[in-house]
């Protein structure tokens, strides 16, 4: 069987029905990781996705980075041979809060249901949908070259992402000899558009942060106090607004990035930033100035306030309240020194006014980006553009967050994300979907990929 006859078997895996079959046995797992029940992750695990790895060849294990851990882990490994290389991928099991009550009528986040090109169902998109398709590509070529695909496989699939991947780094470390690969594939996040095949290379990192302005217990009553107190929010608001303008625009230093080189010009310079149906519509003059929106949210930092909160909005009343806070968040690429952030914005509110709001870090994440000049996107750029005839839109990072530091810097590894799902999917959201022409075009894709893994001739070996 040839290359083109393999990926097309991919393809009738998803007319013949199997793969919404597949797909609507995963999604039927309540794997609901914000509620901290591991006995309701481990089936998914155990009962689901073990048993399919065996039929391939692989040899699965079920653990924890520790015994008290509140994250599950599935290592599996098919080995053909030493010389051969070895690609790692990744995926997580555990998916967002149902929401039950607030999907559309006939719908279910735990059922897969089809409306025209739509696949609706927790986790289609995020991300029991994204391994499907790459479990589901892997097995047909394997059965296409009969039983031998020519490269080793690794996966590593946790059941605690959307907790923030808890002890994720800590099994990486501590298995660092077990997981060694020569590259890391996976999918996860949208592409950025549906009919637009996409590879990023790494993600912006996370600088979480709250803002207090905590003056006085209780509140005061506005008449008999109005213009004798300072008032908190007033004072937060405007301590905010110093570190970014009306226009999105990052006013300190600290949290701005180096200019864009000319390789991450060039990269973005043909993705065309476009909205979608259900979709809002993109601002395109906020943000740095004199970039591109492609550039604004792949090449350069955001910095968003992520909620703010004094007195009650709900149910106001005439007084002043004694406290105002807001959380905010950086995306920042890499080159962004976040050494001593949390400093530079207390001196930069002391020297702007502002010495009584507190500064509390509570998340940092790290950037990460693989060379665009690498080898191996080199090759996975030609593959997926002889397989699907398309220009791949090249990202350097995904605008969102990933776990990627732990395959990039502590397994150090090349790493390469194919997304199969769309800007629009409603992750975390009800309704919640994945497109069947998105899914139909990702299982073409990595079938072409693991054929040509699997091919003699070896570019970047």
């Amino acid at each position: 069987m040839d290359r083109s006859a393999a990926i097309q078997k991919a393809a009738d895996y998803l007319h013949s029905g199997r793969f919404l079959a597949d797909l609507d046995r995963h999604v039927g797992f309540r794997t609901e990781s914000v509620f901290g029940k591991l006995e309701n992750l481990a089936p998914y695990l155990a009962d689901d996705l073990v048993p399919a790895l065996d039929q391939m060849g692989f040899s699965s294990e079920i653990c924890r980075a520790k015994a008290d851990g509140r994250n599950l882990f599935l290592i599996a490994e098919r080995h053909e041979d030493a010389a051969l290389p070895t690609v790692l991928m990744y995926g997580h099991g555990d998916v967002v809060a149902g929401m039950d009550d607030r999907w559309s009528d006939g719908l279910t986040p735990w059922r897969v249901t089809q409306r025209g090109d739509r696949l609706y169902g927790r986790g289609t998109a995020d991300n029991k949908g994204q391994h499907a398709i790459n479990l589901g590509a892997f097995a047909e070529v394997l059965k296409a070259r009969n039983g031998r695909i020519g490269f080793n496989m690794k996966l590593l699939l946790e059941m605690g992402e959307e907790i923030g991947s808890p002890e994720l780094t800590g099994i990486c470390r501590s298995l660092r000899d077990r997981l060694k690969a020569d590259v890391m594939i996976s999918s996860d996040g949208p592409r950025m558009a549906a009919e637009r095949p996409t590879l990023f290379l790494g993600a912006r990192g996370i600088f979480k942060f709250r803002l207090t302005a905590d003056l006085r217990p209780g509140d005061h009553h506005s008449g008999n106090w109005g213009g004798l107190l300072v008032n908190p929010a007033t004072l937060l608001a405007n301590a905010i607004a110093s570190l970014v303008d009306g226009n999105g625009r990052i006013l300190v230093q600290a949290l701005r990035p180096p200019a864009l080189s000319e390789a991450v010009r060039q990269a973005l310079s043909h993705i065309a930033m476009v909205s979608g149906p259900d979709e809002p519509a993109i601002d395109v003059d906020w943000g740095e100035p004199g970039l591109t929106p492609a550039e604004r949210v792949y090449g350069w930092n955001a910095l968003e306030v992520l909620a703010f909160a004094a007195g009650d909005a709900q149910r106001p009343v005439n007084a002043i309240p004694g406290k105002a806070e807001a959380v905010c968040q950086l995306r920042f690429v890499v080159g962004t020194d976040l050494d001593g952030a949390a400093d530079a914005l207390r001196r930069h509110l002391a020297a702007k006014g502002f010495p009584q709001v507190a500064v509390t870090v509570e998340w940092v994440e790290a950037a990460t980006r693989l060379d665009l000049d690498n080898r191996w996107v080199r090759w996975a750029v030609a593959s997926m553009e002889r397989t699907t005839g398309k220009r791949v839109a090249l990202l350097p990072n995904f605008g969102g967050t990933v776990p990627n530091e732990c395959f990039a810097v502590d397994l150090g590894l090349p790493t390469l994300w194919v997304p199969h799902s769309y800007p629009g999917c409603n992750q975390h959201a009800p309704d919640e979907h994945m497109l069947v022409s998105v899914a139909e075009e990702g299982l073409r894709i990595m079938a072409g990929l693991f054929w040509d893994l699997g091919e003699s001739e070896k570019p970047c070996f």
